[in-house]
């Protein structure tokens, strides 16, 4: 056997041990639904873990303010993370909030600029214009890595979790949660739940 063909299967071997070892500690999903009477109710409702171990990793995010609309409606990030608000529209805006988490007030700045925000507490922020009256969206901060936010069909998806039984919250601009719902997740496998909201 030469040095070449040895060395070969050493790094094949080596290869198939990293993939088994990859997929034996590798993370699981959490995925399904919003449970709603009103189907209009489902979209944009913020879903995320609770009781996972580990430091929260802050993000950054961004709102626009695009033809007069928050963009998007609601965004969901973990605490301490910084939210860039933007205006692409051709006229002048406003971002502030009355909320008592996290009162703020970004003045009214013209096309093109971008100003930060830094969330450095669990909070549900309404997002307002003080230009634009009509205006409105959410800045939802949760002491979570593991987050998603419904699509029109009130479906989610929250990756990378590590294995465990954890509380699965959610948030809604309409609704509140309707019971507790408990989730387990293992190792490379995925959990399918769903989430009971009501008025």
């Amino acid at each position: 056997m030469t040095i070449k063909s040895t060395f070969l299967k050493t790094a094949i071997l080596a290869a198939g041990f990293g993939m088994l070892s990859s997929n034996a500690f590798c993370a699981g999903t959490v995925t399904g639904a919003i449970d709603a009477a009103n189907a209009k109710y489902k979209k944009d409702a913020v879903v995320y873990l609770k009781g996972v171990k580990g430091p929260i990793a802050p993000k950054k995010g961004v709102v626009d303010q695009k033809n007069l609309i928050f963009v998007p409606h609601v965004l969901a990030v973990p605490t301490g993370s910084t939210v860039e608000f933007k205006n692409s529209d051709k006229v002048n805006h406003n971002v502030f909030s009355a909320d008592v988490c996290k009162k703020f007030n970004l003045g009214t700045y013209t096309p093109g600029m971008s100003k930060p925000v830094t969330f450095d507490k669990p909070c549900v922020v309404n997002l307002l214009c003080n230009v634009h009256s009509e205006m409105s969206s959410y800045v939802v901060v949760v002491d979570s890595n593991y987050i998603a936010v419904t699509d029109a069909n009130g479906k989610f998806t929250i990756s990378g979790v590590p294995a465990g039984t954890y509380e699965v919250a959610a948030w809604s601009e309409k609704l509140k949660e309707a019971g507790k719902t408990m989730v387990t997740v293992t190792d490379g496998g995925t959990a399918t739940v769903s989430l009971k909201l009501a008025k």
